[in-house]
């Protein structure tokens, strides 16, 4: 199907361009989104005479999307999850979680402004861009922690996925003391 795009989308064109996309893209993101029109000849004429008034409201879009950028830019925002001893998450951090994140941080964003390229799924920080506009693009910092105090910690720069404890008897351990001669295990005694 052809249609006009109405603004710019990625990898498809600018606005007023006339593209070709599968019937299904048109009628079910395109369209109800309105982001394009059916390239007909009355929908092309109605384009041309709004085309002023639709550059004149990207214009604005734009430079609005541009000033909450250079705020937004370079924030750290923290994500508590619960996770296991090897950082791994119970689940993950979709854009949903993200986004409503950065809109406890005091900023209004929609899921669909956060682009992930796969869900996030270990702790640690992480880099995500947002899209405010189709050109506006910036990038922040998402903290996953199990807890504040983890947070802080990672923010440090500390691994918090390392146990101390368990490092120590890793380093101690000596399997001559764990095995007899004939290869059997030792019974370990309380004591020793």
């Amino acid at each position: 199907m052809q249609v006009i795009l109405l603004q710019r989308i990625g990898r498809l064109g600018q606005m007023g361009d006339v593209v070709n996309v599968r019937d299904g893209y048109a009628r079910n993101f395109l369209l109800p989104q309105k982001k394009a029109l059916r390239a007909t000849d009355d929908n092309r004429k109605l384009f041309e005479s709004r085309r002023a008034q639709l550059e004149a409201d990207n214009l604005a879009h734009k430079s609005d999307a541009e000033g909450i950028s250079e705020k937004l830019a370079g924030k750290v925002f923290v994500a508590i999850r619960q996770a296991g001893d090897t950082g791994q998450l119970y689940g993950s951090v979709s854009p949903r979680d993200v986004a409503e994140v950065v809109t406890a941080g005091g900023f209004t964003i929609d899921r669909n402004q956060v682009v992930l390229e796969r869900p996030i799924k270990a702790l640690g920080v992480h880099d995500v861009e947002i899209a405010l506009h189709p050109e506006v693009v910036v990038k922040v910092k998402l903290n996953v922690a199990r807890s504040e105090d983890e947070a802080e910690r990672q923010a440090r720069g500390e691994d918090v996925t390392v146990i101390k404890d368990e490092a120590l008897d890793i380093e101690t351990f000596n399997p001559d003391e764990a095995f007899d001669e004939g290869g059997e295990v030792r019974a370990m005694d309380e004591d020793a």
